[in-house]
């Protein structure tokens, strides 16, 4: 038997009209509400005055239930904006203590940042996202196929791979694709450090000019790699449970995927931290790249200095 599945799985099911059970009580609480009005009213008030408080509220209704902007009905854009109206705009990592201002002092001090409350609680060595009550969750980064130069039979090989991880599923995960900017400055500093050390002159001027070559190329374009990212979580488990629960799911992802032609392989705490700060901050051009941020519970200690080595 075969099941047509829309291209948009997380569509809402149609129940009267081609409405979901949203847009029905979106439309039909205004309609229930004016009808009840009119059968107590509409002897004592004439029909053009109920006709014009009724076309705008059903009018606004309707717009509402079926009108949407970036994929989202204009009720819930309507949530979002209230929310994001009555949210502070001032967080910090911890609850500032109040202060009390001097009575000298006639300046208002405002209100003070609300705590920034995070989703992840802390990021092991190993990549295992701690996300507190929600549980854990591991990434994997994945390489892309080409699936465009690939034969007939070679896609369908592809395609039954990848199929059959997506059957073997029993537990969430969240496959990510993000387009993120390439940092050429370190391959250019590699290549200005190592010209000198050539063997020959020519070597050197070679890899200078391509040294140049980068540096323009980053400067006159906008270089973005495509990036996809695994992230398989276990909602229920805690501690060394969640820890051994998801390497054994992200293996079982690497096996499956090799099937698919692509490589899986399991983000350690550093690079799982550059990739949160990624995409905590995606316009991030420069200070220090991501990969090179210390990890949230990591100890941060300075250079020894040469009494240090002695003793």
């Amino acid at each position: 038997m075969r099941v047509r599945m829309p291209a948009d799985i997380e569509r809402e099911d149609k129940l009267l009209a081609n409405l979901s059970a949203r847009q029905l009580l979106i439309i039909g609480i205004p309609g229930l509400g004016l009808w009840a009005l009119w059968s107590a009213l509409g002897d004592a008030v004439p029909l053009p005055v109920l006709g014009a408080l009724a076309v705008p509220l059903m009018g606004a209704a309707v717009a509402a239930a079926l009108i949407q902007r970036d994929g989202l009905s204009l009720d819930r854009l309507l949530v979002a904006a209230v929310r994001f109206h009555r949210a502070p705009k001032r967080r910090a990592t911890t609850a500032p203590s109040s202060a009390e201002v001097p009575s000298w002092i006639s300046a208002d001090p405002g209100p003070l940042p609300a705590p920034l409350e995070l989703p992840v609680s802390a990021i092991g060595d190993d990549g295992v996202i701690d996300l507190g009550e929600h549980g854990a969750a591991l990434v994997l980064d994945c390489s892309t196929v080409n699936v465009g130069l690939r034969t007939e039979e070679e896609r369908a090989a592809l395609v039954s791979g990848f199929a059959s991880y997506l059957n073997s599923l029993a537990a969430p995960v969240q496959i990510l694709v993000r387009a993120e900017s390439v940092r050429l400055d370190p391959l250019i500093a590699a290549l200005d450090a190592a010209a000198p050390t050539l063997p020959h002159p020519a070597l050197e001027q070679a890899a200078r000019a391509h040294a140049d070559f980068l540096n323009d190329l980053a400067a006159s374009h906008t270089l973005l790699y495509r990036r996809v990212l695994l992230v398989v979580r276990e909602p229920a488990a805690h501690g060394r449970q969640a820890a051994a629960t998801l390497k054994r799911r992200a293996d079982d992802a690497a096996r499956a995927l090799a099937g698919a032609g692509s490589t899986a392989t399991v983000l350690d705490g550093p690079r799982a931290v550059a990739v949160l700060a990624a995409a905590a901050d995606p316009t991030r051009t420069g200070g220090v790249a991501p990969e090179d941020l210390a990890a949230p519970d990591a100890v941060i200690t300075g250079p020894e200095t040469e009494q240090q080595e002695e003793g």
